[in-house]
């Protein structure tokens, strides 16, 4: 049981899952800690949803009915939830408010669209090793976070690093910026290279979608725009590449 003073701290480290594989992908690996597994009243018997059960059993993790109405509140993705979801506990989870209080000095990188799951976890993995402290994500819009490509890209580091998660990426930057935040966005078109600003004392370094960038809604927000010189006609890095440049420029 968790104790009604420790249960808001608690649900902030929660991140929920949905979709039959994903979850089963998640019970079968036991460095995650799962917290409870929810299912529709309304699902047919089938072997995936066998298999779950008998996982969560043989975890001890606790199972819950629902009404399909309730299960996709639950899940906020009624289309694709497959009457299935899943509470993972991840304790480096955090909220922007949480992380100003913990930090008075930071370097960020957020991003905005990244859908490449190993992506992701190789950018997790030079955050981590380098000197950024922490990835600002939102809720919805980049590859899932708890998924094997992930997990496996990231090393392992994934729950090292601390992630700040916000309702929409734009909410937690606006957020930062009022704590007074400097806002970098990697354009390839800025004549302002990366290695010729000065860094302030509390930075968010924004990293786009590989196909088209940082988004016109996001880079309106920014304060700077920077560059990654190219030589020989190159026109970009990989997000990846990119996020590790930034977390070993920045001593």
């Amino acid at each position: 049981m968790i104790s009604s003073t420790s249960k808001r701290d608690f649900y902030t480290k929660v991140l929920t899952i949905y979709g039959r594989k994903p979850i089963l992908e998640a019970l079968n690996n036991f460095s995650l800690k799962i917290y409870r597994l929810h299912l529709a009243k309304t699902n047919r018997s089938s072997k995936d949803l066998d298999m779950m059960e008998e996982l969560a059993q043989k975890r001890k993790i606790e199972i819950k009915l629902h009404s399909k109405k309730e299960l996709s509140y639950i899940s906020k993705n009624s289309k694709q939830d497959q009457g299935v979801a899943l509470d993972i506990v991840l304790e480096n989870l955090i909220k922007p408010e949480s992380f100003i209080e913990k930090y008075s000095s930071f370097r960020l990188i957020a991003l905005d669209r990244v859908t490449n799951p190993q992506n992701v976890g190789m950018i997790i993995r030079s955050c981590t090793a380098g000197n950024i402290d922490g990835l600002l994500l939102g809720n919805r819009g980049n590859a899932p976070l708890v998924s094997p490509l992930t997990i496996k890209a990231s090393t392992g580091t994934i729950f090292k690093l601390p992630i700040i998660r916000s309702n929409s990426l734009k909410k937690g930057i606006e957020y930062f910026q009022k704590e007074g935040t400097e806002i970098y966005t990697l354009d390839s078109h800025s004549n302002l290279n990366y290695k010729n600003i000065e860094i302030p004392k509390r930075s968010i370094f924004i990293l786009g979608n590989e196909s088209d960038g940082v988004s016109s809604e996001i880079k309106a927000l920014s304060d700077k725009s920077i560059s990654i010189p190219m030589q020989r006609g190159v026109e970009s890095l990989n997000v990846a590449v990119t996020a590790s440049l930034l977390a070993f420029c920045t001593s």
